[in-house]
């Protein structure tokens, strides 16, 4: 399955772009929209043109890794959409979401996915767990395009 131009929009709305590194509200250091690893570091600037195309290379890895979790599963591109944009948030469904894979795997129209979704919303600040209105958002808005 090819990602939507529609999700890919969204997810860089949600991310925002920072064209110099920053440490995100769990202590990680990224570059872009979201992007991380060991090529960000500290005080590191990009153009934009560099943050466009670490998006999209990070983007196709995030769909390349999610596709073969759902392989015979009877998904959408609107479900697919919104699994991809999940992980690219969180890492892997397998490791950090293996309730909602499960689920996904066993009937993807499932109401209760959603759930799932929602219960992604926390970050470590400072070490300590927290809600974050950004991510009920993000994961309201996820959930209604796995769903649209």
């Amino acid at each position: 399955m090819e990602l939507s131009q529609k999700i890919k929009s969204k997810i860089k709305t949600w991310e925002g772009c920072r064209l110099k590194a920053y440490r995100c509200p769990a202590g990680v250091l990224t570059i872009g929209y979201g992007h991380t690893g060991p090529d960000v570091t500290e005080g590191k600037i990009i153009t934009q043109s560099e943050a466009d195309r670490l998006f999209d290379v990070d983007i196709q890895k995030f769909a390349k890794s999610v596709a073969p979790l759902f392989a015979g599963v009877p998904i959408n591109n609107n479900q697919f959409d919104a699994l991809v944009s999940l992980s690219y948030n969180i890492g892997s469904l397998k490791a950090k979401a293996p309730t909602l894979l499960r689920k996904v795997r066993a009937n993807p129209d499932d109401p209760s996915i959603r759930d799932e979704f929602m219960k992604r919303v926390n970050a470590r600040q400072n070490g300590v767990l927290k809600r974050m209105p950004g991510l009920v958002k993000r994961r309201a808005a996820e959930a209604d395009h796995y769903f649209g």
